[in-house]
């Protein structure tokens, strides 16, 4: 071993001072080490003399500041067992991290960013949920009724029956701030689209509330329905929308506007309301005003979906390929409840009927379209030799439902609407329900206390996850990009759920 001088004398004076502290049955042994070492026995001498005298123990705080004494020793000794055990956590860290960012690297966990999910499609990331849960978020008194995901941030929003809005870091599972306001129960929660600044609930104290994320606060508070608002959603902006180009050169510009609610800021002009006087109403942000009312459904309207608009790129041939790009190019509103059925409208212009998709024998609790982005995309309309954009265009029509009936519906919003497949696993109502990122699976939950997955293409439940809350799941959100899915439940709860 090659020590320094420093260092080998601090070591003979940490040795020579350990041999005396054991007393005389090491005093023969802590002076022939002396010897053979060289170490200074008068320093020490003169420091047990002068122990009480002024100058003595200056002496004595010199010689250990210069690395003599024993207890320096001794702190070395035990600062090297707990750095490696922070070693140990920082790569645990690491490793967490590495599987969590996965999909950033084309799904090389280990950091290799020349791994390439194609080159090896049996190790390809599905990002799935799996079991355990990786943080259980406890702080709500009631029922958790909704559950919402942040577009930017890993920041994830609760509603409960006892009438708080709980503001969570889902990455590290921490709390973060409640939001008060409402004087009864928040029936859902959701965040604008873009940035994110804006967070919309509604409640069944008959008031939609605007939130600025940012500051915490309360800006804007709406009123118009007459009985139990039960779903509130942003409306996704038309293909472009002189707002969003507004958007872009103020986040480019890094330039603040004041006052109230700009649709650029919030990345919409609209938000959607469902509610058990049987309407649906169309809100502007901006006068805070009702700007539509729908009046189709019959009974208590309990749920919503939206999807953004997609722009298409190239010319496409045929009837049925421009009827397929017709359809996809809309941003569409979902709406159903206790009448069992669904109503699609064009979210923007008149807000017209897109179609009617009938098929449930109870209520509809739930609603999904594909989860992506509310602002628009860029799609391809052109034809191709592979069936890819084909296959593109329909999973963005997919439209998922869950009822009471116990079942699960995947219906295409295009060529009017039609039923694709029925999925019969759960055991009790079916309560949240959306479809994957990917287009190839449908994720719901239910009263039985389960998360369900099902492969579309094989038309089966593939993954089952048996008491995933102890009491009914409520509901779930999942982040389009990032790998992590939220639930809520009766049991007070949000779980956070990592994705495989």
């Amino acid at each position: 071993m090659v020590l320094t001088e420093r260092q080998r004398s601090d070591l003979h004076a940490g040795i020579y001072e350990y041999l005396l502290s054991r007393g005389s049955d090491y005093a023969v042994a802590a002076e022939a080490f002396a010897a053979a070492s060289g170490v200074s026995t008068e320093d020490t001498k003169d420091d047990d003399k002068n122990n009480n005298n002024e100058n003595g123990d200056d002496k004595k705080k010199t010689r250990r500041s210069t690395g003599g004494g024993g207890p320096i020793l001794e702190k070395k000794w035990t600062a090297v067992p707990r750095l490696q055990r922070r070693v140990l956590e920082l790569e645990r860290q690491v490793a967490t991290n590495a599987r969590l960012h996965a999909h950033r690297t084309g799904g090389a966990a280990d950091g290799d960013r020349s791994t390439n999910n194609n080159m090896m499609p049996g190790r390809e990331r599905r990002m799935l949920p799996r079991p355990p849960a990786m943080h259980t978020l406890q702080s709500h008194s009631a029922v958790v009724t909704s559950v919402t995901l942040h577009p930017v941030y890993t920041m994830a929003a609760s509603a409960s029956e006892d009438g708080k809005i709980i503001l969570w870091d889902h990455e590290s599972g921490e709390y973060l701030r409640t939001l008060r306001g409402h004087t009864n129960v928040v029936t859902s929660v959701d965040f604008s689209p873009g940035q994110g600044k804006f967070l919309a609930s509604s409640s069944t104290d008959l008031s939609i509330k605007i939130w600025d994320v940012k500051e915490f606060t309360c800006v804007r508070t709406l009123r118009g329905h007459d009985h139990t608002i039960s779903c509130v959603k942003f409306v996704p902006p038309p293909i472009g929308a002189l707002f969003l180009e507004k958007q872009q050169q103020q986040t480019n510009t890094n330039e603040a506007t004041g006052g109230g609610i700009d649709p650029s800021e919030a990345g919409s002009k609209f938000i959607v309301t469902a509610s058990r006087d049987a309407t649906v109403k169309f809100w502007d942000l901006e006068t805070g005003f009702c700007d539509h009312t729908i009046s189709d459904h019959s009974d208590w309207v309990r749920c919503i979906a939206v999807r953004g608009a997609k722009s298409m790129i190239g010319a496409s041939k045929g009837k049925e390929q421009e009827e397929q790009a017709s359809s996809s190019s809309l941003a569409l509103v979902a709406t159903s409840g206790n009448d069992r059925t669904i109503y699609v409208y064009d979210a923007n212009d008149k807000r017209t009927k897109v179609c009617e998709l009938r098929g449930h024998d109870h209520v509809v609790e739930a609603l999904s379209f594909l989860c992506s982005s509310l602002l628009p995309q860029k799609g391809s309309a052109a034809p191709s030799k592979s069936s890819s954009a084909a296959s593109t265009n329909s999973t963005w029509d997919y439209l998922a439902s869950g009822s009471r009936d116990r079942t699960v519906r995947l219906w295409t919003v295009a060529n009017g609407g039609s039923c694709l497949m029925t999925f019969r696993a759960h055991e009790n109502w079916v309560r949240g329900v959306l479809v994957h990122p990917s287009g190839n699976h449908i994720i719901s939950c239910g009263d039985d206390r389960s998360i369900r997955v099902y492969d579309i293409k094989s038309n089966r439940c593939m993954r089952t996850m048996e008491d995933a809350h102890p009491h009914f799941v409520t509901s779930l959100s999942m982040h389009p990009t990032l790998p992590i899915m939220v639930s809520g439940g009766v049991d007070h709860t949000v779980k956070c759920w990592q994705l495989d």
